[in-house]
């Protein structure tokens, strides 16, 4: 008898910080003969629709918040209803593997697999390690991290941790084969500004207001993208429209990697597979890291490609108009500046990071 093809659980929150390095896991599985399934919760409606998995399960999760005793009791009743139907969903699907990207949603699947005893795979995308994460950590198979060291494992979790990077989707590779082309004299200045999957507010308070402070002749050469969140989308572009900036302005971009390629700077957030992206794709960065996580992991991911030589950080404290287009006028004042960054950015790219974690999966599988 013809041995069934191997299937892996993915699970993975349901926003694109976690939804995109686990659809580059499932593209990777699948070239493989692997098939693959989706757990997650019901967010990914919006990021995940295109997931590349043959079946998707809706699983009741929520985010621990505060402090409250209430909120904290309803939170784990929630958990605990969906460990529950994991267990019987994992007894009814029987994968070889139970791989999880973070977000509280991972935590039912991963620890019913646990239990189960189901082979189990964690990837921790950013430098210090989320609480689901931390959570799951002494109970899985095997850990993968993105950066190559996370801040606060200890010995043993160190023992079983494998730097992979972190996985990008196949249209970041697509992108990444486009060079970067420093502007030229006189010529256009593409700038992309977005906020991660969901946009940030900051970005249309600061960077409309920043440009506006530009000298004419440079302002008239700048042409903006921007991602901004709904109720952020008018005054955004009413303030470009009063200044006469060429910009588009809207909520959500499918394309967002060749919209990387096609930029000769990008203002955004540092959340994991934002920086990831740049990397791999290789262009120069200003980075406002989110200032209000506990762990300051978005910090940590920007500290890498500062460290590389291919962003600035701004503390969001730092981040005013005023500063902003002090470092615009700089940047876009030195071609050859950018072109160095682009290169340190790359540098510190993984574009391999999905076969490497395909490896490691199908090795905790033993298949």
């Amino acid at each position: 008898m013809t041995e069934p093809a191997p299937f892996v659980l993915v699970a993975a929150g349901g926003t694109g910080g976690h939804l995109f390095p686990a659809q580059a896991l499932s593209v990777a599985l699948r070239a493989r003969g692997v098939t693959v399934d989706l757990a997650t919760d019901e967010r990914a409606v919006h990021y995940g629709h295109d997931f590349p998995a043959r079946e998707t399960h809706i699983l009741p999760s929520a985010t621990l918040r505060g402090r409250n005793p209430v909120a904290v009791a309803r939170t784990v009743g929630t958990l605990a209803l969906g460990v529950a139907k994991a267990w019987s969903l994992l007894g009814r699907l029987k994968p070889d593997a139970v791989v999880g990207f973070g977000g509280y949603p991972t935590v039912p699947p991963v620890l019913a697999a646990s239990l189960r005893g189901i082979p189990t795979v964690l990837h921790e995308q950013n430098g210090v390690m989320g609480r689901a994460n931390k959570f799951l950590s002494g109970r899985v198979t095997a850990i993968a991290s993105s950066m190559r060291s996370v801040a606060g494992m200890s010995e043993r979790l160190r023992a079983k941790t494998t730097f992979t990077g972190n996985p990008v989707r196949p249209n970041v590779i697509a992108a990444a084969a486009v060079p970067y082309a420093p502007p030229v004299a006189d010529g256009p200045l593409n700038l992309l500004v977005f906020g991660g999957s969901q946009g940030a507010r900051v970005m249309a308070d600061v960077v409309p207001s920043a440009l506006a402070l530009l000298d004419a002749p440079l302002r008239a050469r700048i042409a903006v993208t921007q991602q901004a969140r709904g109720e952020d989308l008018e005054r955004a572009t009413a303030s470009y429209r009063t200044h006469g900036i060429a910009a588009e302005v809207a909520a959500f971009f499918s394309d967002l990697p060749d919209r990387i390629a096609r930029a000769h700077l990008i203002v955004s957030r540092s959340g994991a597979s934002t920086v990831a992206e740049l990397a791999v794709i290789g262009r120069p960065a200003i980075l406002v890291p989110l200032p209000h996580a506990l762990d300051q992991d978005q910090l940590a991911n920007a500290t890498i490609l500062v460290e590389a030589g291919g962003a600035v950080c701004l503390r969001q404290s730092d981040f005013t108009p005023n500063r902003l287009a002090a470092e615009l006028a700089a940047l876009f004042g030195d071609p050859a500046r950018l072109g160095r960054m682009a290169a340190g950015a790359r540098s510190a790219g993984a574009p391999d990071a999905a076969e490497k974690l395909a490896d490691l999966v199908l090795r905790v599988a033993k298949r």
